[in-house]
């Protein structure tokens, strides 16, 4: 297996030539192009920055982003997405935290870049795309990299209030994209279309799938996914094979009666994940496009996207319960009880995750790394770190894992992992809550926050759209003259439970 994913867009490109890679509604480029484009981009980067350095990136879900991506691995550096629809408070907490010398905008992100107070330096990407290629400079900088430099940092939401960012290797992410192709059997000949931002983890599948396999990768417009009749119509036009979306997608095409106009007729290839798919929209999906294969996945940002699949045999029934399937080749997963002891087939544990996709740890915070990462408890013979995903499972007799719920207050909302106590910090940096506590009412994805002190609904409402992004705001502000408590004076989550239903 290639372990650097240079050398592979080297001879995909070589291979497929003017083939498009990725395409939007604007513009496309082949695979030459991308190339030619990453290593005028390294180029220009390696005349500034020491190799293994922090880059962050603001660019939107267009052509040229992947392409920046690839440019900052040339010169030997690692990426960090950000989206600069974001608060500019999470903007700035990402960038204190990453604290990077430079900071590449496009055209649409310069100016959210330019007003956060970043004392680097901002780079144009236009204007490194335009550099001449120093080709010893890139070889230079090959011939020091490892297969376990970091490629990417990508942040999610943090316990402590501030964003943490997951740092992945070359070495998992070419790990996970072989073990990915091996089950979706994604080739040339398909067209991936991408629903991710491509600032969030879901979208490594659609930048690297096409570098492995030479297929293309279509950047499906935003507003196509609230009116999916319109995301079949382009899926169609663009004649989109290969999927790998969040699960509201799937239930927002059915809710919305999609299939009742065009069907997405070249779509052959399936992913899913993000959250439970209800077996309900499952089965309409299976029951219009019989000859589509659906795979669940199921994995936290720290394993490097996803460590388990399940290949859907047969048409659900709206009752049925989908497992989280069997691990990936590279990944070891298993379960460990409250004593970090195996536990017997049928078990609950909580699911454990070790191997070389693991993330290298969370960027500029050593405490929370060597918490989260360990020794492996049940080898003392040498070192192995584990990942534990504060998550439940159990295998059943033929080895299939079934999830079970979380262990922490950390939840799955609309895709993505959201920790209850960042929203709860959140709301405490307005003087005018007092306390507070947050809470989550799955069966209609609703995010609660109960909260005492002087502030009005209204107040808190402006408050949290301005320091969080749009699917960590609660969209249930409830003022209480008191908290509820238990006897030990904890907060008493069951009667707050009881107030949401």
């Amino acid at each position: 297996m290639e372990l650097n994913v240079l050398r592979l867009l080297e001879k995909t490109a070589d291979r497929f030539n003017k083939k498009t890679a990725y395409s939007d509604s604007d513009e496309s480029l082949s695979f030459s192009e991308v190339e030619e484009r990453a290593k005028r981009i390294g180029s220009a980067l390696a005349e500034k920055i020491p190799a293994r350095s922090p880059v962050a990136v603001m660019s939107g879900r267009r052509v040229h982003t992947p392409v920046i991506f690839l440019g900052i691995a040339y010169a030997g550096c690692f990426y960090a997405p950000m989206d600069s629809t974001q608060p500019k408070a999470r903007l700035m907490d990402i960038l204190s935290v990453l604290q990077p010398k430079i900071l590449i905008a496009d055209e649409e992100g310069m100016k959210t870049a330019r007003e956060l107070g970043f004392e680097g330096e901002i780079l144009s990407a236009e204007e490194l795309a335009a550099h001449e290629i120093d080709q010893p400079a890139l070889d230079e900088r090959a011939r020091y990299a490892c297969a376990d430099d970091p490629l990417y940092v990508i942040f999610t939401s943090g316990s402590t209030g501030k964003p943490k960012g997951v740092i992945t290797s070359m070495m998992s992410l070419m790990c996970y994209i072989s073990a990915y192709l091996e089950v979706m059997k994604i080739d040339e000949n398909d067209v991936l279309g991408n629903q991710s931002p491509l600032d969030y983890i879901a979208a490594v599948r659609d930048i690297y799938v096409p570098i492995f396999t030479g297929a293309s990768m279509f950047i499906i417009p935003k507003q196509c996914f609230m009116m999916p009749a319109e995301l079949f119509r382009v899926m169609n036009e663009r004649k989109i094979t290969a999927v790998g979306w969040s699960v509201s997608v799937f239930t927002i095409a059915v809710k919305l009666k999609a299939f009742e106009g065009e069907k997405p007729q070249y779509l052959k290839k399936v992913c899913f994940s993000g959250s439970v798919m209800p077996c309900s929209a499952l089965r309409v999906w299976q029951k219009e496009l019989p000859e589509c294969k659906f795979v669940n996945q199921y994995g936290p940002t720290e394993c490097t996207a996803s460590c388990t699949y399940h290949e859907v045999d047969g048409v659900v029934e709206e009752g049925d319960t989908l497992p989280i399937g069997r691990p990936y080749r590279n990944y070891r997963v298993f379960l460990l009880d409250d004593e970090n002891k195996p536990v017997s087939t049928g078990e609950q544990g909580e699911i454990c995750i070790s191997g070389p996709i693991l993330a290298l740890g969370y960027y500029n915070n050593k405490e929370l790394t060597d918490s989260s990462f360990i020794q492996h408890p049940l080898n003392g013979a040498y070192n192995e770190l584990i990942y534990k995903t504060g998550d439940y499972g159990v295998f059943d007799e033929s080895g299939v894992l079934w999830f079970k719920g979380r262990k922490d207050r950390q939840i799955k909302h609309l895709g993505h992992r959201v920790e209850l106590s960042e929203i709860e910090n959140a709301a405490l940096r307005l003087e005018s809550i007092r306390e507070c506590c947050a809470m989550y009412l799955k069966e209609k994805e609703l995010i609660y926050l109960f909260y005492t002190g002087t502030a009005t609904v209204k107040e808190a409402a402006v408050h949290f759209r301005g320091i969080l992004p749009g699917f960590m705001v609660p969209r249930k502000l409830i003022q209480l003259e008191e908290l509820p408590r238990l006897a030990n004076g904890k907060t008493d989550m069951r009667t707050l439970a009881d107030m949401m239903k």
